[in-house]
């Protein structure tokens, strides 16, 4: 990859995922397997890591580019979005913030879940600029 924005955004989001799981596991609430014999949303969230990890080795190999990185970004902002927001949430911000005595560790943890939301927004627009920048360029 030679874009060093591109990786410095998608390891804070992999930081922030990390974070935002790990904060699941201290709550204790909405955790799926492999941590308990449930299959939930948590579950299915930490195909992520796979993913990216596998994207990052394809990417320094200069099979993939910006364009892979829009559907990964941009599809974790809008799961993260349906999950914990809206008249569908699973987990809305209650199940975060209610749960944490003091409640400021919960607006600390509900922060966090919107850092990642901002932060997989914000690289989704870059990565599109980037992958419309590749394309022009493709066609000149």
């Amino acid at each position: 990859m030679r874009n060093r924005r591109l990786y410095a955004l998608i390891l804070l989001a992999l930081v922030l995922a990390v974070g935002h799981h790990l904060d699941h596991i201290v709550r204790g609430n909405h955790v799926g397997w492999p941590l308990t014999l449930e299959v939930n949303a948590f579950t299915f969230s930490l195909i992520i890591y796979p993913l990216i990890l596998t994207g990052l080795a394809l990417s320094r190999a200069g099979f993939i580019g910006p364009g892979t990185w829009v559907f990964l970004s941009g599809g974790g902002a809008i799961f993260l979005t349906v999950i914990h927001f809206g008249p569908w949430a699973i987990e809305p911000p209650g199940d975060i913030i209610d749960l944490y005595d003091p409640p400021l560790i919960g607006w600390l943890a509900f922060g966090w879940l919107l850092a990642l939301i901002a932060v997989l927004i914000a690289t989704t627009i870059y990565e599109v600029r980037l992958w419309l920048q590749h394309r022009s360029l493709e066609h000149d």
